[in-house]
């Protein structure tokens, strides 16, 4: 889960029970910030502006236009143990927004597959992993379960959440329960609900590779700052395998600099406390890349040694096959 926590401004919204939603005239919302991994999408006035501020992802601007019908549906407001949860439902995408300041954590599009975000880049993984489960450290409302399975259907994929009332929500809304069936080539969703860094029996089989999205409240969750959680969370690894992760902006949270120059310091990686972590627990075996700005200026990580780019561009599809590209390795 991702997300940059910016509030809602004052607005009485109406008690919405299980299965109900309600609708807002876009004009009649001043201006809501809506926030996901590394990017932010401001709804004002009929528009989505694309927010570069920020480096928690923002939605792609496609989202509402302003010819488009000028309301959104909130199709379920509530809280859990452990998120305040809303669901909103646009012209062109569904959004899962989780936490007090409603960061974005999931978004599903109606017409395009592609998010221009953070969870694209999940879906470059399985062609430089051996054989095997994948599993997803924070599923969410399923954002790159659902691309790594479009694109890679038969893709066995072990999908970790700490919060039953979000899976059950992101069944009725996002899908999910469409990817816990087996696809034609035999790839599935299976869902298990706990946290990550507690040991289980599940979560300590062996994967070819581990995404990590684990946020909250806009920042990535300070165990990933720990040298010592990426050694305990390497032994669920398979020989070969591979960590992919989504790490925030400079402090792990959403502050992109205004100035996108900074990206050609050798070094800017350093200010990001999930990578430092990562370095040392991988030294000499660890890559890293930046969205650009308009993207949301995230920083991803990939253990293991650099792959051949060329060869992996060529595995993909666009856009994936360009931005593979980018990645470049940490010296020790």
């Amino acid at each position: 889960m991702g997300g940059y926590a910016l509030p809602l401004p004052k607005l009485a919204l109406p008690r919405v029970t299980h299965n109900s939603f309600f609708t807002f005239p876009i004009s009649a919302i001043h201006s809501i910030r809506l926030h996901s991994g590394n990017r932010s999408t401001l709804l004002c006035n009929h528009q989505v502006k694309a927010n570069a501020e920020f480096s928690s992802t923002s939605v792609p601007a496609r989202g509402i236009e302003p010819e488009e019908e000028e309301s959104f549906q909130v199709l379920t407001v509530m809280k859990s143990d452990y998120n305040d949860i809303m669901i909103v439902d646009t012209p062109k995408s569904r959004v899962l927004l989780l936490d007090s300041y409603h960061n974005i954590h999931s978004i599903l599009y109606k017409e395009e597959k592609w998010t221009e975000s953070y969870w694209d880049e999940f879906a470059s993984l399985p062609p430089i992993v051996p054989k095997g489960p994948i599993a997803i450290l924070g599923l969410g409302g399923g954002t790159a379960a659902h691309l790594m399975l479009d694109l890679w259907p038969s893709l066995q994929l072990e999908g970790w959440e700490i919060d039953p009332i979000l899976i059950d929500k992101a069944r009725d809304y996002f899908g999910l329960s469409d990817l816990e069936k087996p696809t034609k080539d035999g790839g599935i969703l299976n869902i298990h609900i706990g946290d990550v860094f507690i040991p289980s029996e599940n979560l300590h089989r062996k994967y070819a590779g581990i995404v990590v999205d684990l946020f909250s409240d806009g920042k990535v969750l300070p165990q990933l700052h720990e040298e010592s959680t990426w050694l305990e969370l390497s032994d669920r690894l398979m020989p070969g395998g591979r960590f992919m992760m989504n790490c925030g902006g400079l402090d792990g949270g959403a502050d992109a600099p205004d100035d996108a120059s900074v990206d050609s310091e050798t070094l800017i990686w350093l200010q990001n406390p999930a990578l430092k972590a990562l370095s040392r627990a991988f030294p000499g075996q660890l890559s890293w890349k930046r969205m650009p700005k308009e993207n949301g200026a995230n920083f991803m990580a990939l253990t293991g040694p650099i792959p051949d780019l060329q060869s992996w561009s060529a595995s993909l599809p666009s856009p994936l096959s360009s931005n593979v590209k980018h990645w470049r390795p940490i010296e020790p």
